[in-house]
């Protein structure tokens, strides 16, 4: 019964959403008072779970969010996104510009969400298609498919960190494992690009003037990419520094990291690091109306989306759901598949991956005993195959689908042909990277 529970549940969330257009934050949050009221848990127990998991939530990842948010909007505002992007191109060569986009996009998603950096973007590369003389159909997929690969996959971006908080993962490997799969995911994007996208011919329109001015704006090169690093590295230091040694100056590192490497930290630490990068600090930057202001407003959504997440997930574990699904799937070696599953259904039936990602850690949080998924390693490459389901596939129901479609030119049926038919290449090859990793430790 539990189990039919669940699966009306989900069911239940993706037609309030797709079907009644309701907000995802009412979706979860009416299912998982149906649930339990459904499985017929007290009423005290429920207004309990309902305060737990979304204040718990919160607690433990709201600020990482805003943060990430603002830090985002500050490079956007600044023009530091497109020096990151010119600098990048600058490397790679400008007749490979295929490839630089999917670098580029790779990069530009750790801090700004796809759709807005797509968006940010997009004179870049029609600014360098046309140059080339490429179709616009293989440079804006590989863009697309760039930002997509980070943007699910590799934290501070919202959705992987608000996965990584619902299921307790240490975030430093989580980055870690991140950036790998999203990095094999990329090779794929790039192939899919150059070898199928790249055959449909798409004219570039580009106005050259309206480029100009955001490019002599910009920041330098490193002001740019201290916002974006530094958190990364910190981070990452903090996991690291959990093999120092409690003695002498191992000890006094280790405090240190542990410190200013919690991601609320961290991000603090690359919040400053944005304050160089307009040419003068004004204080209308910092107002309600303001850069800072408008990124809260932006953030507002996610936050009330990962709460609500948090709800549903608190529901669940105060069910006997684990017990239930650890003796129904044990016959079933599932194992790191089950997310991976979960999430890609999710995500084709709603469109948004952030969802997905929220809703299946939700639903994960009380399955990883059952199914064995207990120690560090463990927990980051469910978040990982969480996010590669989350992005299978991106078609209608998901805004940057029209995003994509829309700026590139593309028809719907040209949309279906590459830009979802490559969320489905980047999600797959993704996940068997963390297959094949999961099969190396277990």
């Amino acid at each position: 019964m539990t189990l039919l529970l669940i699966l009306l549940s989900v069911i239940a969330i993706v037609l309030l959403i797709t079907k009644l257009k309701l907000h995802p934050f009412l979706a979860l949050l009416f299912v998982s008072i149906g649930f339990g009221l459904a499985s017929g848990m007290k009423t005290a127990l429920i207004i309990s779970s309902i305060q737990e998991g979304f204040g718990g939530t919160l607690g433990k990842i709201g600020l990482i969010i805003i943060l990430g948010v603002i830090i985002g909007a500050f490079l956007e505002h600044t023009g530091g996104t497109l020096k990151l992007a010119e600098k990048i191109l600058q490397l790679i060569g400008p007749k490979r510009v295929t490839t630089a986009m999917g670098i580029i996009g790779y990069v530009v998603s750790i801090p700004v969400f796809a759709d807005s950096g797509f968006i940010l973007l997009s004179s870049l590369n029609k600014n360098l298609t046309k140059k080339a003389g490429l179709s616009l159909a293989g440079t804006a997929i590989a863009l697309g498919l760039g930002l997509t690969c980070t943007h699910a996959l590799v934290p501070p971006t919202p959705g992987p960190i608000a996965a990584a908080g619902l299921l307790n993962a240490d975030l430093g490997i989580v980055i870690l494992l991140g950036l790998g799969a999203s990095a094999v995911a990329l090779v794929a994007a790039l192939i899919f690009a150059k070898k199928i996208a790249a055959k449909i011919y798409i004219n570039p329109d580009f106005d050259e003037k309206a480029a100009e001015p955001e490019k002599q704006q910009s920041p330098s090169l490193l002001r740019s990419s201290f916002p974006i690093l530094i958190p990364i590295i910190l981070i990452v230091l903090k996991s690291l520094s959990a093999f120092f040694s409690d003695e002498g100056w191992q000890l006094i590192l280790k405090n240190i990291f542990s410190f200013i490497g919690e991601p609320v930290m961290a991000l603090i630490i690359g919040f400053f690091f944005c304050l160089p990068l307009p040419k003068k600090l004004e204080k209308s930057m910092f107002s309600t109306d303001g850069w800072v202001g408008k990124a809260l407003t932006d953030s507002a959504t996610i936050l009330l989306i990962t709460g609500a997440g948090g709800i549903f997930g608190k529901i669940l574990q105060n069910s006997d759901l684990a017990t239930i699904i650890g003796n129904s799937l044990g016959d079933y070696n599932l194992g790191i598949w089950l997310p991976f599953i979960l999430a890609a259904a999710l995500k084709s039936a709603q469109g948004s991956s952030t969802v997905a990602l929220i809703t299946t850690a939700s639903i994960m949080v009380s399955l990883m005993p059952a199914l064995g998924l207990t120690n560090e390693m463990d927990k980051a490459m469910v978040v990982i195959a969480i996010g590669s389901g989350s992005v299978i596939v991106s078609h209608a129901n998901d805004s940057f689908f029209w995003v994509v479609t829309q700026m590139s030119g593309m028809d719907v049926k040209t949309g279906y042909k590459l830009h979802s038919m490559g969320t489905l290449v980047i999600g797959v090859t993704a996940m068997l990277f963390i297959f094949l990793l999961f099969s190396i430790f277990h």
